[in-house]
Order: structure tokens, then sequence, then C-alpha cells
């Protein structure tokens, strides 16, 4: 928004008021109001006025402009960037506008356009950070990961200290798989904003993927003391410690996840893993049912051929487990075959060992299961 000044609403429309019965046609007394209950946040009050004062001055390009933000503000990205092209019709070389009206088009999916909208902002300011960095946001959407970083890049060099492209530059090179340059961004952001939580996380995924695994928990340690909340944090240090073998401890971390995030279907999938790598089965299975419970596609993926799990694949509770969710029509034949470590017709075939009854086969199907064998 442009000009206005913060008062209380009462006080605003009583003014106001007076206003209109003095001066019915004053176009700035009008927009200026409009800017007291814009900034009162009153954004359907303060409309109503720009569109009073546009009635009187049809090309007061700031009362379109401060009427596309009070509309972008009450998430109506459209009727925003309808006002933006007015104000942009009367002053077309006005850098904020076009900006904003990427924002816009970005908050409706609309990236191509969003990007378009930034270019044209940066031909009118080519040193504006704030449009480099919504255009390489933008680009970010399409996968358009070099051009992510050079735009951020390009922002950094008119802000250096503008810890948000650090951060979502780095995020950009690990896409990449670039993990070495993404935590020297991680780190130029740590040393703008020492407690910006989001980029000690992302240092210590990108640590952990090259396995530096107690450089991780470190850094996943750091994010938890700024925001103690951080699930995906606990999450993620909990897989650090699995991975370094301290399968109490990344338990502890998955609990704290939990606590938070109880629906957090990856942490109780790595509990599940720990405590079969410990031969835990009955704490395995419990787990890993919770897992399933909430996601059953991915938590079935995953331990299908997970190696976590096969010191106990053979073992009576979870092949009940199996038989169980088989009989429940909550998986198929081949994903039972699958987690037992067996081939379909042989699952089928012993069914009767496990206790079930041959459910809802068709004959056509166990006929070619048994033929191509």
């Amino acid at each position: 928004m442009r000009t206005g000044k913060l008062g209380c609403r009462e006080d605003v429309i009583a003014s106001l008021e007076k206003l209109l019965e003095i001066k019915p046609d004053k176009d700035d007394a009008l927009y200026n109001e409009g800017n007291k209950l814009f900034r009162l946040e009153q954004y359907e009050e303060a409309i109503a006025l720009y569109d009073q004062a546009l009635k009187i001055q049809p090309d007061f390009s700031e009362a379109w402009y401060n009427r596309g933000e009070a509309l972008f503000y009450l998430g109506r990205f459209e009727e925003a960037i309808a006002s933006y092209d007015q104000a942009l019709q009367f002053q077309p070389d006005d850098p904020a506008t076009w900006n904003n009206r990427g924002i816009a088009l970005g908050n409706l999916g609309r990236f191509e356009e969003a990007i378009a909208s930034y270019d044209q902002a940066l031909q009118f300011q080519p040193d504006n950070p704030d449009a480099w960095y919504n255009r390489g946001n933008a680009l970010d959407e399409l996968g358009r990961f070099e051009e992510v970083i050079a735009s951020y890049d390009q922002a950094l060099q008119f802000q250096p200290d503008k810890n948000e492209a650090w951060n979502n530059r780095g995020i950009a090179l690990d896409k990449l798989g670039r993990l070495e340059e993404a935590i020297a961004s991680y780190d130029q952001v740590l040393q703008i904003k020492p407690d910006l939580y989001q980029a000690w996380y992302n240092r210590g995924v990108a640590l952990g993927n090259l396995g530096r695994w107690e450089e991780a928990i470190a850094s996943f340690d750091q994010a938890l003391q700024f925001q103690p909340g951080y699930y995906e944090a606990w999450n993620n240090r909990g897989v650090a410690l699995g991975n370094l073998g301290r399968w109490e401890e990344a338990i502890t971390s998955y609990d704290q996840a939990l606590q938070f995030q109880p629906d957090l279907y990856q942490s109780w999938y790595n509990k599940a893993c720990c405590y079969a790598l410990q031969a835990n089965i009955e704490q395995a299975i419990e787990n890993l049912q919770q897992a399933i419970d909430l996601d059953p596609e991915e938590s079935l993926r995953m331990a299908k051929t997970n190696s976590d799990f096969d010191k106990i694949r053979d073992s009576e509770p979870f092949r009940a487990m199996v038989v169980k969710l088989f009989e429940m029509k909550r998986i198929s034949s081949g994903m039972a075959a699958q987690l037992l470590g067996t081939d379909r017709v042989s699952f089928l075939l012993n069914l009767h060992c496990y206790g079930a009854a041959m459910i809802d086969l068709e004959e056509e199907e166990l006929l070619s299961d048994l033929e191509n064998a």
C-alpha cells in the first residue's frame, strides 16, 4: 500500500462521513481515507472507498494499485490482478505493481505468467532484490533449478543479507545434488540469522545425504534449540542416529516427533525399522501397523523391500500380520508375497499353512499364476 496513517477505526469512519458531506467529489481524500482503513485491515471498506475515488478519477493509478493490494490480502487474486492491470494501464513502468502482480499470479499457480511479470518489474528496476527473489521462487515451482539459482544470485548481488534467498538457494542446490554448495549456502544464511531453524534443518538434511551423520545431528539439534516442536527435525535426527546404529536414541527422537505430530507415519515406520534391526518383533510389528494404518500405500511400498525387516519376515507374528492384512483385503496377494519375501504363487499355495482361507481370489487368476509358476 502507498501512503496512509494508522488510526482508530471509529475516528476514521467519523471523519470520513464528515468528509463526504463536505467534499463528496474529492478523490484524493477518498483515497487517503481508504488507505487508513487498509492499514486497519478493513479491506472491504477500503476497496469501497477506492472505488469511489476511481469513479471520480478513473486514471488514478495509485488507487488501482492499493485496491489490488486490498483484494490480494482478501485472497481474491484474480480481482487483484485486474486491479494491477488497470494501474499499469496508467503507469506501465511501475516495478512494484509488476512485482505484486507476479505474486498474485504465483498464488494462482500461473508461474510462467508470474515470471513474465517479474521480468517486467526488472526491466524498470534491474536492482530490485525482491523481484529477483520472487522470480526464483516461481522458477522453483517449475523445476528450473539452474535458473532458480541464477535468480537468487541476482537478488543477493543487490541485497547480500537477504537470508531467505540464501536459504532457498541452498534448497535448489540440494535438489540438483550439489550438496556441498547447498551447505555453504545454508552457512551464509546462518551467519546473517543464526536462529533461522529452517536453515539449520536444511543443512542437517544435506549433511545426512552426504552420510555425515554426526554433523547432521548437530545441525538438527540447533534447529530444535530454536524450534523445539519442529517434528521433521526430530524425525530426521532419528534417521541420522539410526544410521549410526544408536537405535535407542533414534527411537527417543522419533517419539519426540510423534509427541508433536502423532500421525507422522514416517516416525512410526522408522521406529519399526529400529525395533526390527534389534529383533524386537512385537514392537516392530506394532509400530509398522501404526504406519500402515496412517499411510498404507507408502508404508507398504517401503516395507516390502526394506532389508531392515529381513530378520523378522520369517517370524510367525510378522507372517500373521501380513495374512491378516490380506484377509481384510487391505493388501493384494502380490504385496503379501513381497512382504514375506516369497513369490505370489507360493504365498497362495501356503495360505492353508498360515491358517487362512483363499478369499475372493478369481479361479482364472489362480490358474494363470500356477501355470506360470
